[in-house]
């Protein structure tokens, strides 16, 4: 298991250090990110910063369609990647102390301090510089609102406590960004419009550079304001892509300076054009007579409100306490499902890999997260994201030569935008997980409406795509489906894939099972023989097995390789990504993720302890969990098995995936869509929550180290509380009575419920 040092000290509710470790300075920035939603950026420095660092502010729903660059081109291939696309950095502020730029790569400095607040999304940072003349104090704030989500702030002020000195502060608006996966190294934006109205507000307007595939060009307008104590008329100024404001302070000791920026950023999402800057400086101008600390109760206030139904509480383990509280906040600063047209980034706003776009991760893995710590309507508008762009995946199925609907691996309107053959058009279990997300928000509300009707129509054109995508084999009598890739990433065309099989089955039969329980109602027909046809696919759909081990066999010729287990490889092989050939990995038994186990985990009430036992104890030796969304399904099987101590070890890698860089990977952005991983550990792996068959059942563990563990879920129409220590106490705060089962036994919530803590 490969490591970096630990940036940050160990809080139960913030993410500081004392140090700014320059040769990490990318993974700082990656885990001080914050976001609201609508916008988000990495933890940059406001001031210059000349060392190595990856500027990056991101923009919910903006985004460019990057021409595909492949030296092999093959039929079928999407014409371009699409990329979230870095935008303007507006927090700038260019610092001048004594004639010297304050660059903290270059700049002597002394008393660093860094901070994110995970309780309000504030991120603070203060340090000293001594100079001949001068020793200043700098302190920074910076923070994304809940409450005006168009709205950034910066407070920054500066404090001599020895000597006098002159300090020249420049506060832009700087479109020069460039984004660092660019196929072409092409900058993405064009100026339209800047300070043709000058006063009393700095504005510029810039929009995406025209692409051939009529994709829309988007436009961003940024206007900002400044409140300076002592008042100081700045000096304004232009350049390509940029507007500044530059104000001059005389230092003078234990006299300090204060200087609050206030940005509104618009983009043509939501307003056209032309109506950009009045809406931007409406927004300026509506909270002028707001003090920085009425933004900041605001701010207090709308994350206060978050946290009081999503908190995790912890005791006896504050490392446990810190990485789940870090998770839980990047995803609700990513996404709260106020914009249908938005979904959920593996990187969301802190990052440019992987596109920045929407992934299968959604539905299976944030999914269960947000019906249980947000309104249903959340859920049920990531869902209607894919129903909006059911007639791209109609798209993408017919390119591919086949019948109805293949959902995308990676997009932003629906159509794909993945230039990687083996996972874009062979890791096609994706199109089950979207039909799932259907079922277990169905399963978990109780509320039919959406399945009745369009949600029926995504079953539906899945299960015509699944129909055609299988051959049936006269040498077996079975139907198979042959040259996929599934979970597991490092195997590439396989025949047979279990899991692959399993959910496209499954498919098939819930979309059967539900027309029939609605025919009468949706206006939605399949013909009799359609349904026939889909009948005889499920009956004798193939699975390869292996009575000898008791196990579900990965695929077809899985164990042909030579097994080996992890811990038989030495250490210094690890992360195999990074250190082995990729022909290397794709011969090797190694899994980056669960694949037989992802399947076990979707459907636990079709299989036995016994079956789920095998196939965890066959195959988590080989797991090497270099996709983020491994550990927390391991560690849901290993608690419901009773495998304490592997539960906890895989809850610790999920929740603290980011935060100790298991993977070698966060300089690029953190893993959002994993981090409701750390949440589904500890509510279905420790509590053992499960809600088949439209039933909620709990059977809590409280793992060694720990003393108590909390949380709320919203379960059709009600609010729980579930508390472990000695004893489980359930209570009931709103909603009518529950029939629920506790430790196998059936029992009536009414108000509050305590038994004995079992133990695994």
């Amino acid at each position: 298991m490969q490591q970096t040092k630990r940036l940050f000290d160990i809080d139960p509710w913030k993410i500081a250090s004392t140090t700014l470790d320059k040769t990490q300075r990318r993974l700082q920035e990656s885990l001080t990110s914050i976001g609201n939603g609508y916008m988000g950026m990495r933890g940059n420095f406001e001031e210059t910063y000349s060392g190595d660092h990856h500027q990056g502010t991101y923009l919910a729903g903006v985004w460019y369609p990057d021409k595909t660059r492949v030296g092999w081109w093959k039929n079928g291939y999407p014409e371009y990647f699409g990329k979230v696309i870095n935008a303007m950095n507006f927090i700038s502020l260019e610092l001048i102390l004594n004639g010297q730029l304050v660059d903290l790569a270059t700049t002597s400095y002394d008393d660093f301090y860094l901070e994110l607040d995970m309780k309000n999304g504030i991120l603070s940072r203060q340090y000293t510089v001594i100079t001949p003349k001068t020793t200043v104090r700098f302190t920074f704030e910076r923070f994304l609102s809940l409450d005006n989500p168009e709205l950034g702030v910066v407070k920054f002020s500066a404090e001599s406590l020895k000597g006098n000195g002159s300090l020249s502060v420049i506060s832009k608006l700087d479109n020069n960004i460039h984004n660092e996966d660019s196929n072409y190294d092409e900058m993405f934006w064009e100026e339209q419009a800047i300070n043709e109205v000058v006063d009393p507000f700095s504005y510029l307007t810039v929009r995406t550079i025209p692409n051939e595939f009529q994709i829309e060009q988007f436009t961003v307008t940024a206007a900002m304001t400044h409140i300076s104590q002592p008042e100081v008329n700045p000096i304004k100024t232009t350049g390509p892509l940029v507007t500044s404001e530059i104000f001059e302070f005389d230092l003078l000791p234990n006299q300090p300076i204060t200087l609050e920026k206030r940005i509104a950023i618009i983009t043509s999402r939501d307003h056209p054009q032309s109506t950009q800057l009045a809406k931007a400086t409406a927004i300026l101008n509506n909270l002028k007579n707001n003090t920085y600390s009425d933004l900041r109760q605001a701010q207090d206030i709308a994350w206060a409100k978050r946290w009081e139904l999503a908190d995790v509480v912890i005791e006896g383990d504050e490392e446990a306490q810190q990485g789940i509280r870090f998770n839980l906040f990047q995803l609700f600063s990513t996404y709260y499902g106020e914009d249908e047209r938005l979904n959920i980034g593996p990187k969301g706003f802190t990052g440019e890999k992987y596109g920045g776009a929407t992934y299968w991760d959604t539905e299976a893995y944030a999914v269960p997260l947000y019906l249980a710590l947000a309104d249903s309507s959340v859920t049920k508008n990531l869902l209607k994201y894919r129903h909006n762009q059911l007639a791209q995946a109609q798209h993408n199925a017919k390119q591919q030569g086949l019948d109805g609907a293949l959902y995308p691996m990676v997009t932003f309107t629906g159509v794909e935008c993945h230039n990687e053959w083996e996972i874009t058009f062979e890791e096609i279990h994706r199109n089950g997980a979207i039909a799932y997300a259907i079922y277990n928000y169905t399963n978990y509300t109780g509320d039919t409406s959406y399945l009745e009707t369009d949600g029926l129509e995504v079953l539906i054109e899945i299960a015509k795509f699944w129909a055609d995508r299988v051959h049936y084999s006269t040498t077996k009598g079975k139907y198979m489906i042959h040259g996929v890739t599934g979970p597991n990433e490092y195997e590439n065309n396989i025949n047979n894939n279990w899991y692959t099989n399993t959910i496209a089955a499954w498919v098939l039969r819930y979309t059967s099972e539900s027309y029939y329980k609605y025919k009468e109602i949706t206006p939605h027909v399949i013909p009799e023989a359609t349904l026939k046809n889909w009948e005889d696919i499920i009956t004798n759909m193939y699975y390869p097995t292996n009575d000898e081990l008791g196990i579900f066999v990965q695929h077809d010729t899985f164990l042909d390789k030579e097994l080996i287990a992890v811990n038989d490889l030495d250490p210094k092989h690890l992360p195999l990504n990074q250190k082995w050939s990729w022909d290397r990995i794709l011969r090797s038994c190694f899994i980056k993720q669960a694949d037989v186990l992802q399947g076990i985990y979707f459907f636990g009430n079709h299989y036995t302890l016994e079956e789920k036992q095998a196939n965890f104890d066959f195959y988590e030796p080989m797991t090497v969990h270099e996709s983020s969304l491994s550990p927390s399904i391991h560690a849901i099987l290993a608690a419901e098995l009773g495998f304490e101590e592997k539960a906890v070890e895989m809850y610790q890698r999920t929740a603290r995936l980011d935060l100790d860089n298991y993977n070698n990977d966060t300089e690029d952005g953190l893993h959002i869509t994993s981090m409701t991983g750390s949440w589904l550990a500890i509510v279905q792996g420790f509590a053992q929550m499960k809600t088949f068959d439209e039933h909620l059942s709990f059977a809590p563990f409280l793992p060694k180290k720990w003393e108590k563990y909390e949380f709320h879920i919203n379960y059709r129409q009600r609010l729980l509380k579930i508390c472990v220590d000695d004893t489980v106490t359930l209570t009931l705060l709103q909603g009518n009575p529950l029939d629920i089962t506790l430790y196998g036994s059936q029992v009536t919530l009414t108000n509050v419920l305590t038994v004995p803590t079992q133990s695994v």
